[in-house]
């Protein structure tokens, strides 16, 4: 049955999915399409039937169905090109909708509950919704994950660690090693992101600039990951007084993602620093205040350690 289901979900990117549309099959082998069903309460799966002027409902029976006839879920699409705009909030909106929906048919074949579940928790991750991720760990830990998922998992363990733990040593170990098992240029840029975060909670700032700056160069492919990384670029140039720089970057950032929370971060980090010039790597002190060395600003007070954008 599987095996059908993808087989659907090539034909959807062939230009054939009115072929076969998105519907619940029945053991008897009767398709009810998705125009034809609504799902009430999170619970109740109502079929509307129309006929002539006038309509009928009736609930079904899920142990009546035998799979779900679903291609690869627009939520899936949607969410990553969401995040590749910066739009962190939105794509998690579409991910959630999607979770709710395919919860109520996740021990039925054909469903897509497990990736669109695990696509949510890893979009609130990137979004820096820490204690969000912390809740949905438990249920996602009891699902059936592909070993490319479990290993998925194993980074948001890690950035978990990260945020709350100051052996850095061992999570920057932890990261290689992983690296170490995948070429998978997805992996490689969250792990990336993780080794940046850790050096710039340790104000290593030259090694974390570095560390963000691999993700857009040798990761560009993974987009959504690239507007974090860029944004997260900034704010460690602005950690290293390099106010002209981090400047430009914002910019560019603000441009490249129009009406984003990306863009609207970025536009408040480019007013708390306009006009102020690079400050000679000379003069600054490693780890001093912004207070000691430029005017205040929100950057200033919003970036001892920068976080997730």
């Amino acid at each position: 049955m599987r095996l059908f289901t993808l087989i659907a979900s090539l034909l959807v990117f062939s230009g054939f999915a009115p072929a076969f549309g998105q519907a619940i099959v029945l053991k008897g082998g009767d398709r009810i399409f998705s125009s034809e069903f609504t799902i009430e309460d999170g619970k109740k799966i109502v079929r509307t039937i129309k006929i002539g002027e006038q309509t009928a409902t009736s609930v079904i029976d899920k142990r009546n169905i035998e799979l779900l006839e679903w291609p690869y879920p627009a939520e899936l699409t949607e969410s990553s090109d969401l995040l590749a705009k910066g739009k962190s909030e939105e794509a998690i909106a579409i991910l959630k909708k999607g979770r709710d929906f395919f919860e109520l048919f996740q021990d039925i074949e054909g469903n897509w509950y497990v990736d669109i579940y695990f696509a949510y928790v890893e979009a609130l991750n990137q979004a820096g919704k820490f204690d969000d991720v912390v809740k949905a760990l438990p249920t996602l830990r009891t699902l059936k994950l592909t070993d490319a998922q479990k290993m998925r998992l194993r980074i948001i363990q890690l950035d978990i660690e990260r945020q709350t733990t100051s052996d850095y040593v061992a999570i920057i170990l932890e990261a290689q090693n992983i690296m170490k098992e995948t070429d998978d240029s997805a992996i490689g840029a969250s792990l990336w992101a993780i080794i940046a975060d850790v050096h710039s909670r340790k104000k290593e700032w030259e090694k974390a600039l570095l560390a963000y700056l691999r993700i857009p160069v040798f990761y560009g492919t993974q987009m959504q990951r690239v507007p974090e990384a860029e944004m997260n670029a900034a704010k460690t140039l602005i950690k290293m007084k390099r106010y002209e720089d981090a400047n430009a970057f914002l910019a560019r950032i603000i441009e490249a993602y129009p009406g984003s929370q990306i863009a609207d971060a970025a536009t408040r980090e480019k007013a708390a620093i306009n006009g102020m010039k690079n400050v000679d790597e000379a003069v600054v002190t490693d780890g001093a205040s912004d207070g000691e060395n430029a005017k205040d600003g929100e950057s200033a007070k919003s970036t001892e350690t920068p976080p997730k954008a």
